[in-house]
């Protein structure tokens, strides 16, 4: 019996990606979560685990297509059709499709392997094996053996692929979960990572207060607005024959830059962005980090100003909430978030990509500045799984290595507010009715004009100057 696999929901509203790799060829014998594709989304490259085991029967995608979710990527056939009695360890990622032997049977060995962007070591034991040593009887679904999961009630027996993200089933396996024994909760039956936590019996508070004070986590109980849209987006009139004046190369825009393109679109069309300037005096900041360096560093730590400037927007962001939310324009409401996640922005080759470091304000400095250094290698080597990407509650881009004496950055839509730091510079100052030379760092904050005033974002930017300019009310060394 035939059985398809389509694009999985992706979240955060996406709703298509780019086939980068075909890790497979029709004819091979795959086990479940098996390496089966790799597919590039608005920002990260990902490989999608097979989502169960049986023989490909029909690739319906090709390298470089642009799929939709819920468009069929795979077909498969029970694993005893056509299955040949010939074994070898599945290729990674960086192996060639088109030196895959179409009519062996495919068993990955212990490695180390890469799911969603993440390194983490496969051992013998959980690793699900289809071949020929394989009882006729098992072959219809191999899984690695696990503990049972405590399950909430009776679920219904499922005969097909559980319906589930990559991320949720890497999850699953984290917490020994057996998802054909969950529930699932999301639409058409799809399993939640909720539903995994439940399962596995590890359901708690997002934070230790979380029982103490529901009324800031839940939903609002005002009525909602009309649903009716704030803005439209314009249509741009046609292009004028550019060829009459002399040679031109028209160049496709790669999957990423064309997301970067509509999102940026979509903010500074629907967005009322207003941008307030300031300047830190980052002298005491500067000479702390400089005298630190070399000790941090023996600690396997870089550090550096972008550390600082996102613990400082973390701790200003508790202070102004405002700043930490979404407009939900439909209901006439404003979404504030109790947690404060911020994105920073990363050059790469192929363009700008926003990471996420999570729960910024509680982290130690230290801390955050390890995180930092490795989330943004993981970027520019373009091993960030979607996890990493997503959740952003505010933005903070540094372009000061780059020049330039200040910028406007448009807001990463849903959010409300971006920070913009440009190059630090030292500059006369008077101070005490002396005049010293100083090193004042340029900072805009561009905000959504929607959900604050100028008086608002002077007060937010403020709030991140003076803990620039006290650091020792950041450190946590």
């Amino acid at each position: 019996m035939s059985r398809p696999f389509v694009l999985p929901d992706l979240g955060e509203g996406l709703t298509e990606a780019e086939i980068v790799k075909v890790l497979v060829r029709e004819g091979d014998v795959i086990a479940e979560d098996a390496p089966l594709l790799e597919v590039e989304t608005d920002k990260a490259t990902v490989e999608i685990p097979s989502p169960m085991s049986g023989r490909v029967e029909k690739i319906h995608v090709e390298p470089h297509q642009t799929v939709k979710v819920g468009q069929v990527l795979v077909t498969f056939a029970d694993a005893t059709a056509g299955a040949a009695p010939k074994s070898r360890p599945m290729p990674t990622g960086k192996q060639a499709a088109d030196t895959l032997d179409p009519t062996r049977t495919l068993a990955p060995e212990p490695r180390t392997a890469v799911r969603d962007g993440r390194a983490r070591q496969t051992p013998a034991a959980d690793t699900e094996r289809v071949g020929a040593d394989a009882p006729a009887a098992d072959t219809e679904r191999v899984r690695a053996v696990s503990p049972a999961a405590p399950t909430t009630g009776a679920v219904p027996a499922r005969t097909g692929p559980v319906p589930a993200t990559p991320s949720t089933r890497r999850l699953a396996r984290e917490l020994a979960v057996d998802l054909y024994t969950v529930h699932g909760s999301g639409p058409g039956g799809r399993v939640t990572d909720d539903d995994v936590r439940a399962a596995a019996g590890r359901v708690a508070a997002t934070t230790p207060d979380a029982a103490s004070a529901p009324s800031e986590r839940t939903p609002s109980s005002a009525p909602a607005g009309p649903a009716k849209p704030l803005a439209t987006p314009t249509t741009e009139p046609p292009l004028p024959n550019f060829e009459q004046w002399g040679p031109i190369e028209r160049q496709a825009l790669s999957h990423l830059r064309r997301t970067i393109a509509e999102r940026m679109t979509l903010s500074a069309t629907v967005i009322p962005h207003v941008t307030h300037f300031d300047r830190a005096d980052i002298t005491e900041l500067d000479a702390i980090i400089q005298r630190n360096l070399e000790s941090v560093k023996a600690r396997g730590v870089t550090l550096t100003l972008t550390a600082f400037l996102l613990k400082a927007a973390a701790l200003a962001l508790r202070e102004h909430p405002t700043f930490n939310a979404t407009l939900d324009a439909a209901a006439g409401q404003l979404i504030v978030k109790r947690y404060v996640h911020v994105g920073v922005a990363v050059a790469t080759e192929r363009g700008l990509i926003v990471p996420v470091l999570r729960d910024v304000d509680g982290k130690p400095l230290l801390d955050l500045a390890r995180e930092l250094g490795a989330l943004a290698q993981r970027v520019r080597d373009g091993k960030a799984a979607l996890d990493d990407l997503r959740g952003g509650t505010f933005t903070v881009t540094n372009i000061g290595a780059l020049g330039g004496t200040g910028a406007i950055p448009i807001i990463n839509y849903p959010e409300v507010a971006i920070l913009g730091v440009a190059r630090a510079r030292r500059e006369p100052v008077v101070r005490d009715g002396r005049i010293e030379p100083r090193l004042l760092l340029p900072l805009s904050l561009t905000f959504d004009h929607r959900v604050a005033d100028g008086a608002d974002g002077a007060r937010f930017a403020s709030a991140i100057v003076r803990r620039l300019e006290r650091p020792e009310l950041m450190m946590g060394f």
